[in-house]
C-alpha cells in the first residue's frame, strides 16, 4: 500500500509541475540546488524507490516519474559517503540511461533520449487536423478525480496530465486514441471526441507489488507463503448488513458464512475450512488493527474498513498459537492520508421484508379442506362446521410488516506529513420485518498518526459503540404459524381479545400473541469501547520497535418485563429482569521488527512478547408481583432471584516469525509461539506451536520472464500446528455446586473432578498451493489442505454412582481435507466497458478418526435435548463431526397407507415396519450437516459512469432437519396447528394402490408419523442472490463536491433451494427463544429479509 502511495503521490506532483510550465525536456531547469546538499549512503540490493523514499524524507523533495519511464523496482548497491545528492542520484540512475531536472523541491525524473525527431513527430502530429480534446479522469469505483494521470495520444508523445480536478485537455487528431495511464491503475485505451469526455480508470488489483495485512504486520503479495484472502473496502461500499461477518458471505474460497438470520443486528457465524473440535468453539479470532478482540468482530462498523485479510492454513495462523486453529480474520480500519481534508457523507435508506420460502401455510378453506379429507371424520370435533371454510385470518400477514432501514455515515481525513486521522461516526437504524423487532447502533471512531520526531510514531485509536436491540415476540411460530386461520385476534369491536380467554375461538388452546405485544418487551442495550495507545521507535531503517496496548470494555444491560396483564406474566402477577454484564479485555503487545536486504537476500523477523487477559462479572435479578406499566424492581413486592457470577481468563505468549527471500525468488518462512494459559491443568499450562512454509516465484526466474502471457506463477508448501481452548473457563478444576443443603444450612456437592492434565486441542495442518496472473486478466488460486486436531477437547460422562456428571479429558482426534480454487477474470478492461467476473469454491471432508477409551460411538443430543425434536447426532470414527442418527423412513403403504421406517429384523436384514417403537430401536446413520462444497461468485459490469455488481453464494449437499414441518406437516397429529399445503410434488395417500410421499391423514393421528426420522431430513442445497447494486457517480464536479454517487442495492433477493421451509441457510446462533441445541435444526427461525436500500455517497 505504501508504494502505491508513493507512486500516486508523485503523479499528482508531475500535474503540478506541468502546470507550473515545466515541460519534460533536459537542460530547462539546472540541478544545481542539489550540489550543495549532502548525505550518506549505503544501501545493498534495494530499490530506487527506497532510495527516493530516503532523499524525500531528508530533504522535503517529491520525486516525478515521466509516463512511467523509470523502473522503481529496479535494484541498486550504493555505498557513497557525504556525497551531494545528485551524484548519488546520477550514480543511482545511470543503468537506467535516465536524466533529471529539479524545480520547487520536485525532482523530475526522465529517459534520457538521443533521439531529436520525438518533439518534431510531436510538433507534426498537431499540425494536422486537430481538434481540442478534455475531459475528466476518474476512479472507476469512488469516482473520486485521478490527480496526475498521464493522457497520451498513442503513437505520439504528444500528451498532458490531469490537474487537482482529475481535468485534462489537449490538442490532438480526430479519431485518434489516448492512452490513459496512472501508476497503481490498469492502462486504459480510448477512442478520443471532440465533446467533454468522462474516462473512468481501473485500479491495477493484480499489482504484484501490492502488500497485505496479515499476522504482526503486512507482505508483499509476491512474498506469501500461505494461504489467504483479502477482502478490499472496495467490496464493501455498497453493502447493506449492519455486521462484519455477513460480509464475508461468498467472498473467500473455504470461508463457510451462516447466516444471523433476518432478525436486525444478528451477526452470522464464520466457519474456516470444517469444524476441527466436537466440543469447542469452531469461531476464527479477530483482530482488529494489531488487537486480539475475541471470537467476533463486535459492534464494528462496515464503514470504516479499510481491508480484512482471511488468515487459513498454518503458516498464515501459527504465529497467533492457541488460539489460531479455526483461522484468523484480521480487519485494518481506515486511516488519513495526506492532503486536505476529506469529508465522506454517505446516506442508505430502504425497506426490508419478509419471504415466505417454500413453506406456503393453509388459508382457512385450505384447512376446512384438509379436516374434511380425513379419514376418521366421525372424530372431528363439534366446532367443525361448515361456515369454516370462511373464515380467514392471515396471521402471516398481521404479525409482519414492511420494515425500515437507515444507515448513516460520515467521516473526515486528511492530514500532513506530520499528522494524519480519520474520525467517522454513524447511525444505523432497523425496523425489523417481523413486528416488534428493533435494532439501533451508534459508533464512532477516531485514528491518529502522529510522526511526533524522525524515531518516534505515536498512533493512538478510539472506538466508540452503544447498540440497542429490542425485542417484542416470544415466539415466532405463534406469530406466523401455529394459529388457525379460523381465528381473529379481534373481537367484533376491533379490540384485542385477551389470548387466555379466546371464548369465541376455535382453538381454545392457542393464544393471541398480539395481546402480550402491547406491553411485555425484552431490551438488550450495549457500550463497546476500546482505546489503543500504540507508539513505534525507529531505532534504524532496519530494526523497529513497536508496541500496541488496548483496553476493552463492554457493558450489556438486559431487562425483560412481563406485564401482569399478559399472559407470560399472570402466573407471577408480573416479572421483570434485569441483568448487567459487565467484561475488561486488556491487551499488550511488545514486538521488535526486523527488515534487512543484503544484495538479493531479503530478511524480515519479529520477536514479541503478549499478554491478553479478560474478566467478565454477571448480576442478574428477578422480581415478580407490581402493578401494570411499572418497569422497575423498586415497585415488586416479590423478590424472586438474585444471581451473580464472575469468571476469568489470562493468556501470556512469547512470538517469533522470521522470512527469507532469495532475489525474490525462493521464499522460505518460519514462526513460533509459546503460549502459557489460565484455564489448562498445572501440569500442561504451556503449549508450543510453529509452522515452516516455502514458496517459488516461477515467473522470476529467467526462463520465464520472456513469457509475457505470465504475470506471476508461484507454487506455495507449508506445514504447522496451531490450537484450541476449552469453551469452558474451570473446567481443569474440581467445581462444586452449591444447590443443596441440610436442616435449612446451606451446602455444596462436587459437580466436576479435576484434570491437572488438561492441555490444548492440538491442530496440525500440511497445504500445498498455487498462485498464477495470467494474459493480465486471470487470476487463479489453488489450495489443497490436510487437518488433523488431536487431544479433543470433550466432557467424559462419569458412572452415576459417583456423584458427578462427567470430566473434561483429552480425547480423541478429527481430520478434515479439502480443497479451494479461486478465480477472477477480467473479461473487459480498459474502456467504456469494463466487466470482471470472479468465482470460488471450497469443498471440505470431515471424519472422526479416534474417541476416547476406544469407544466406536458416542449419541449425542446435540439435537435431541428437546424431548420433542426426536433426531440425535453421533461422534463414530469415519463420519462427519455434524452426522445425523436416528430412525430410517421407509415411505408410505401402497395398501393402508400406513407410515413405514426400517428395521433390522433378526437375520440382521434391513426389512420395513410400521411400528415406530420397533423401528426407534433399530436406529442408524442418516446423513450430515455439513455441505459437499460451498461458496460463490460475483459479477461486476461498468459503463461509464454506471455499474452493476452482484454476489451469489451457495451450498450444495448437507441435510438439515426440518422440525416445523413435523409440527405442520403432521398427517393429523397436532390438530392444535394450523397445516402447510403439500408441495407440488408431493401427494397424500386416498386409496389402495396409491404411490404416495404422506400417509393417510387422520384427526389426531395416532400412527406417529409425525415423530422424529429421516422423513424430515432435507436437502440443505441453495443458490442465494446475496446482493444486486446498480450505482452512478456524476460524471461532473459540483462547487466543493468532488463526487457524488447513487446507488440501489437489493439484498437476498431470492433463494433457489427444494428445501420445504421457510430458508436452507438457518441462523447461526439460536437464542432464548429457541430449542437447546438446535443448531441444524429449522425450528421456527426468523427468516432471512429481503431488503431495498437507496444509497447516496457524497465527498466534499
Amino acid at each position: 500500500m505504501e508504494m502505491n502511495y508513493f507512486k500516486k503521490t508523485g503523479k499528482m506532483m508531475v500535474a503540478a509541475c506541468m502546470l507550473a510550465g515545466l515541460p519534460f525536456i533536459p537542460g530547462t531547469v539546472s540541478a544545481s540546488e542539489l550540489q550543495t546538499q549532502m548525505m550518506s549512503v549505503q544501501m545493498e540490493s534495494t530499490t530506487l524507490k527506497e532510495l527516493f523514499d530516503l532523499i524525500e524524507e531528508k530533504f522535503n523533495y517529491t520525486f516525478l516519474i515521466r509516463n512511467n519511464d523509470i523502473n522503481l523496482n529496479e535494484r541498486i548497491s550504493i555505498d557513497m559517503s557525504n556525497r551531494s545528492v545528485e551524484e548519488i542520484l546520477t550514480t543511482a540512475l545511470k543503468n537506467q540511461h535516465a536524466d533529471f531536472v529539479v524545480n520547487n523541491n520536485r525532482i523530475v525524473v526522465y529517459k534520457s533520449s538521443s533521439n531529436p525527431n520525438e518533439l518534431r513527430n510531436t510538433e507534426r502530429m498537431v499540425a494536422q487536423q486537430t481538434i481540442t480534446i478534455s475531459g475528466t479522469i476518474v476512479d472507476a469505483v469512488t469516482g473520486e478525480p485521478v490527480i496526475g494521470a498521464n493522457v497520451l495520444v498513442k503513437g505520439t508523445t504528444n500528451g498532458t496530465s490531469t490537474d487537482f480536478d482529475g481535468k485534462f485537455s489537449l490538442e490532438a487528431p480526430a479519431g485518434a486514441t489516448l492512452v490513459v495511464s496512472y501508476i497503481g491503475y490498469v492502462n486504459h485505451e480510448v477512442k478520443a471526441t471532440s465533446a467533454p469526455m468522462t474516462i473512468r480508470i481501473k485500479e491495477d488489483t493484480q499489482n504484484l507489488e501490492e502488500v497485505v495485512v496479515v499476522g504482526y504486520g503486512v507482505q508483499k503479495k509476491e512474498s506469501l507463503t500461505g494461504a489467504m484472502q483479502v477482502v478490499s473496502n472496495e467490496k464493501l461500499l455498497d453493502a447493506t448488513s449492519p455486521t462484519v461477518e455477513n460480509l464475508l458471505s461468498g467472498k473467500a474460497p473455504g470461508v463457510q458464512v451462516t447466516s444471523g438470520g433476518g432478525q436486525p443486528g444478528a451477526a452470522g457465524k464464520v466457519v474456516i475450512r470444517g469444524k476441527s473440535t466436537v466440543n469447542g468453539s469452531t469461531d476464527p479470532l479477530w483482530i482488529v488493527d494489531g488487537v486480539i478482540v475475541g471470537t467476533d468482530a463486535g459492534s464494528l462498523n462496515p464503514a470504516d474498513i479499510e481491508s480484512m485479510s482471511i488468515l487459513k492454513d498454518a503458516a498464515s495462523t501459527a504465529i497467533y498459537g492457541s488460539q489460531g486453529a479455526n483461522g484468523v480474520i484480521v480487519v485494518t480500519t481506515k486511516k488519513g492520508k495526506i492532503g486536505k481534508a476529506t469529508i465522506n457523507a454517505s446516506v442508505k435508506m430502504g425497506v426490508n421484508q419478509l419471504h415466505r420460502g417454500n413453506m406456503n401455510m393453509m388459508n382457512g378453506e385450505e384447512l376446512y379442506d384438509y379436516y374434511k379429507s380425513f379419514a376418521n371424520q366421525d372424530a372431528l370435533p363439534s366446532y367443525f362446521t361448515e361456515d369454516l371454510r370462511n373464515r380467514n385470518f392471515d396471521w402471516w400477514k398481521e404479525g409482519t410488516h414492511l420494515g425500515f432501514a437507515q444507515d448513516y455515515n460520515v467521516s473526515v481525513s486528511g492530514g500532513s506529513e506530520k499528522i494524519k486521522t480519520y474520525t467517522s461516526v454513524g447511525y444505523y437504524n432497523e425496523d425489523g420485518a417481523v413486528k416488534g423487532y428493533d435494532y439501533k447502533r451508534y459508533n464512532l471512531r477516531f485514528n491518529v498518526d502522529y510522526q511526533a520526531t524522525d524515531w518516534l510514531t505515536i498512533k493512538p485509536k478510539v472506538w466508540a459503540t452503544r447498540s440497542d436491540v429490542m425485542d417484542q415476540q416470544q415466539d415466532l411460530g405463534a406469530i406466523m404459524y401455529v394459529n388457525f386461520p379460523w381465528d381473529s385476534p379481534y373481537d367484533e369491536n376491533g379490540d384485542l381479545i385477551q389470548q387466555y380467554r379466546p371464548t369465541d375461538w376455535v382453538n381454545s388452546d392457542a393464544t393471541n400473541y398480539l395481546y402480550d405485544l402491547q406491553w411485555n418487551y425484552e431490551k438488550k442495550t450495549s457500550y463497546e469501547f476500546m482505546g489503543n495507545f500504540d507508539f513505534d521507535i525507529k531505532f534504524t531503517d532496519w530494526l523497529t520497535f513497536a508496541s500496541v496496548n488496548s483496553y476493552k470494555y463492554n457493558n450489556i444491560l438486559f431487562k425483560g418485563y412481563n406485564d401482569p396483564r399478559s399472559k407470560a406474566g399472570e402466573a407471577d402477577n408480573g416479572l421483570l429482569q434485569d441483568k448487567t454484564t459487565t467484561s475488561y479485555r486488556v491487551y499488550s503487545n511488545q514486538l521488535l521488527r526486523f527488515n534487512k536486504v543484503f544484495d538479493k537476500h531479503s530478511i524480515n523477523a519479529i520477536l514479541a512478547y503478549e499478554w491478553n487477559s479478560y474478566t467478565r462479572e454477571i448480576k442478574d435479578q428477578t422480581a415478580a408481583s407490581f402493578a401494570p406499566g411499572f418497569s422497575v424492581a423498586d415497585v415488586a413486592t416479590t423478590p424472586k432471584t438474585i444471581k451473580g457470577s464472575q469468571e476469568e481468563w489470562a493468556v501470556q505468549s512469547y512470538l517469533f516469525n522470521a522470512n527469507y527471500a532469495y532475489d525474490n525468488r525462493y521464499l522460505l518462512s518460519f514462526s513460533f509461539r509459546r503460549d502459557g494459559a489460565s484455564n489448562f491443568g498445572e501440569d500442561a499450562k504451556y503449549g508450543n506451536f510453529f509452522s515452516v512454509s516455502g514458496g517459488w516465484n516461477i515467473h522470476q526466474e529467467e526462463f520465464f520472464k520472456a513469457k509475457d502471457w505470465v504475470q506471476q506463477l508461484k507454487l506455495r508448501a507449508s506445514y504447522g500446528s496451531v490450537g484450541n481452548r476449552p469453551t469452558e473457563l474451570y473446567s481443569q478444576y474440581t467445581l462444586y455446586a452449591m444447590s443443596t443443603g441440610y436442616n435449612g444450612d446451606p451446602g455444596a456437592v462436587i459437580a466436576q473432578k479435576e484434570n491437572k492434565n488438561l492441555t490444548w486441542e492440538k491442530t496440525y495442518t500440511a497445504g500445498v498451493g498455487i498462485d498464477a496472473i495470467l494474459f493480465d486478466r486471470l487470476t487463479i488460486n489453488l489450495d489443497y489442505y490436510n487437518k488433523k486436531t488431536t487431544d479433543l477437547l470433550y466432557k467424559v460422562p462419569l458412572p452415576g454412582v459417583t456423584g458427578i456428571t462427567g470430566i473434561y479429558r483429552n480425547v480423541g482426534s478429527v481430520k478434515n481435507n479439502g480443497f479451494e480454487v479461486s478465480l477472477g477474470v477480467d473479461i473487459l478492461k480498459g474502456g467504456d466497458w469494463n466487466w470482471s467476473v470472479a468465482a470460488n469454491l471450497g469443498l471440505n471432508r470431515n471424519k472422526i478418526t479416534e474417541l476416547y477409551g476406544g469407544k466406536s460411538e458416542i449419541i449425542t443430543a446435540n439435537a435431541g435435548t428437546s424431548y420433542y425434536i426426536y433426531m440425535d447426532k453421533i461422534l463414530t470414527p469415519g463420519q462427519d463431526v455434524d452426522t445425523w442418527y436416528g430412525t430410517e423412513w421407509a415411505g408410505v403403504d401402497p395398501q393402508t397407507g400406513a407410515p413405514l421406517w426400517y428395521t433390522t429384523n433378526e437375520e440382521g436384514e434391513r426389512v420395513t415396519t410400521s411400528d415406530y417403537s420397533e423401528a426407534s430401536k433399530h436406529q442408524t446413520i442418516l446423513g450430515k450437516l455439513s455441505p459437499d462444497f460451498y461458496g460463490g461468485f460475483s459479477t461486476n459490469l461498468s459503463w461509464k459512469n454506471i455499474d452493476l455488481s452482484a454476489v451469489f453464494g451457495y451450498s450444495v449437499g448437507g441435510e438439515i432437519y426440518n422440525y416445523d414441518r413435523s409440527m405442520y406437516d403432521s398427517d393429523g397429529a397436532y390438530v392444535n396447528y394450523n397445516q402447510m399445503n403439500l408441495r407440488d410434488d408431493w401427494n397424500r395417500w386416498e386409496k389402495p394402490g396409491d404411490i404416495a410421499t404422506h400417509p393417510k391423514a387422520e384427526y389426531g393421528n395416532k400412527s406417529q408419523s409425525s415423530k422424529g426420522s429421516s422423513r424430515y431430513l432435507e436437502d440443505a442445497s441453495y443458490l442465494r442472490l446475496r446482493s444486486l447494486t446498480l450505482g452512478y457517480t456524476l460524471p461532473w464536479k459540483i462547487q466543493y463536491v468532488d463526487n457524488v454517487r447513487l446507488s440501489f442495492s437489493g439484498e437476498n433477493l431470492f433463494v433457489l433451494s427444494g428445501f420445504s421451509g421457510v430458508d436452507p441457510e438457518l441462523p447461526a446462533e439460536v437464542g432464548s427463544r429457541y430449542k437447546a441445541g438446535s443448531v441444524g435444526v429449522a425450528i421456527s427461525p426468523y427468516p432471512q429479509a429481503r431488503k431495498f436500500m437507496f444509497g447516496l455517497n457524497v465527498t466534499f
